[in-house]
């Protein structure tokens, strides 16, 4: 059995990110690394940003800010994305090492106990990420149900629940990230799927309803608050929270792989993006729904194709955004020295993975209305983790090289999100109580 030992060594001896790495990361997994093609980790953020999540950013995200801020704000979102991603993406070898997790290049930086801080805050917003895909599959699920039954047997915690047992069996299938290989390619297949029913059947309805309300709903305050979550989700939308654990996976040269695989992302992959989340607006105005789906009408055979596409691609997707935690897993539980197919492999990967997804499964159940807390954590970490930490690692790590002017940039950077961070706290835990009121536990949403 295999333990990951923490290991630090200071960067103020050897700040630069152009040291030769002289380290060799793989011996600190159990997973994979370093065999991937840069156009597959590309395909898994494109599958990412395409998740099921996108059928909800018309409302989420264009509702509250209207045409204009929306269109703006994602535009602005998305390049500063690509910013705070092409930072991380040249601090992945700093100090002549590899860091093949966000945790291990905070620790390297700031010391152990930024190390620990990193890992608690990385490791909570991907498991409230996870409770919400598997909370999504199970609206999928129960979307196809009520198309054809107008009894009420089957619940949403009964949905969950299928795709729980489902998520499951797929994680115990694929021991790593780079072993999803063909899979990346079907998820982003089942997210055009989707994507494409849901932008022709809201054009076909955007014809058909001369009568949209694109005024932004809720008075002044509702707005204001509306309106911060919005940019926090924003902000949420573009980015995995686990940028140097995909750049692990490509082949060198590490950085100029990560690279284009953003590239890849933020050409290619925002253009169905965009296409429907300003189709699902333009025909629903404010009425669009949180899931588009539920908005959309057309053949039932056709919105059933789109439903199972979205069950499918985001057990898929939520592999993706849980590997983090698996290979911490396997890492400290599983034999290194054996195959990942090995029949003490397989026993580690059920018992840690299934007792993982079983608690996900469970709380998803529980508390459909998640997305509130997803909300939450999301400001508390994503947030930080992405733009704040991103930029003040970069100063850290590049001082020495930066001019008055850039190093004021970076700060800027970090003021900004931090208190986007903070706003987006108080915003989320306001819709919470407010919908506390409303639903109760194991709702059937």
């Amino acid at each position: 059995m295999a333990e990951h030992h923490f290991n630090i060594e200071s960067t103020q001896a050897n700040p630069t990110i152009e040291d030769s790495v002289d380290h060799d990361a793989s011996k600190d997994t159990a997973h994979l690394i370093s065999n991937d093609a840069w156009y597959q980790v590309g395909f898994a953020l494109v599958t990412s940003l395409n998740s099921a999540f996108v059928l909800g950013y018309s409302r989420i995200m264009m509702v509250p800010l209207g045409w204009i801020g929306g269109t703006l704000g994602s535009i602005a979102a998305a390049s500063i994305s690509l910013y705070a991603n092409h930072l991380l993406a040249r601090l992945h070898e700093t100090g002549g090492r590899r860091h093949i997790r966000y945790r291990d290049l905070a620790g390297h930086i700031y010391g152990k106990k930024m190390y620990y801080i990193t890992w608690t805050l990385q490791y909570i917003n991907l498991f409230m990420v996870t409770i919400g895909f598997i909370i999504l599959a199970g609206q999928s699920i129960k979307g196809i149900y009520t198309m054809y039954n107008n009894e009420d047997a089957l619940k949403l915690p009964h949905c969950i629940t299928l795709t729980g047992v489902v998520c499951l069996i797929f994680a115990f299938s694929i021991p790593h990230l780079s072993a999803l290989r063909l899979w990346l390619g079907v998820s982003t297949l089942l997210s055009l799927v989707y994507v494409l029913i849901s932008i022709v059947l809201s054009i076909k309805d955007g014809f058909n309803n001369s009568k949209r309300d694109y005024g932004i709903p809720g008075s002044t305050t509702t707005k204001i608050y509306n309106g911060i979550g919005a940019v926090a989700s924003l902000c949420f939308a573009y980015n995995t929270g686990m940028l140097p654990e995909l750049q692990a996976t490509v082949r060198p040269p590490y950085i100029k792989n990560m690279q284009k695989a953003l590239y890849l992302e933020f050409t290619v992959g925002v253009v169905p993006f965009y296409t429907l989340i300003f189709m699902g607006y333009w025909a629903y105005g404010s009425s669009t729904s949180s899931y588009l789906l539920d908005n959309v009408q057309g053949p039932k055979w056709v919105k059933t194709f789109a439903n199972a596409a979205t069950f499918l691609q985001t057990v898929v997707t939520l592999h993706i955004f849980a590997s983090p935690t698996y290979e911490y897993l396997d890492t400290k539980f599983g034999w290194r020295n054996e195959s990942p197919y090995s029949m003490r492999n397989w026993v580690v990967r059920f018992i840690a993975r299934g007792t993982y997804l079983g608690v996900s499964t469970f709380i998803g159940a529980l508390l459909p209305f998640l997305g509130d807390f997803v909300n939450l954590t999301s400001a508390i970490t994503l947030l930080p983790l992405t733009f704040v930490l991103a930029n003040h690692m970069y100063i850290k790590v590049k001082g020495n090289d930066l001019n008055t002017i850039q190093k004021s940039w970076h700060w800027v950077n970090i003021w900004v999100f931090s208190l986007l961070s903070i706003a987006g706290v108080i915003t989320a835990f306001r819709q919470i109580v407010i919908d506390s009121k409303t639903y109760h536990i194991f709702a059937d949403l």
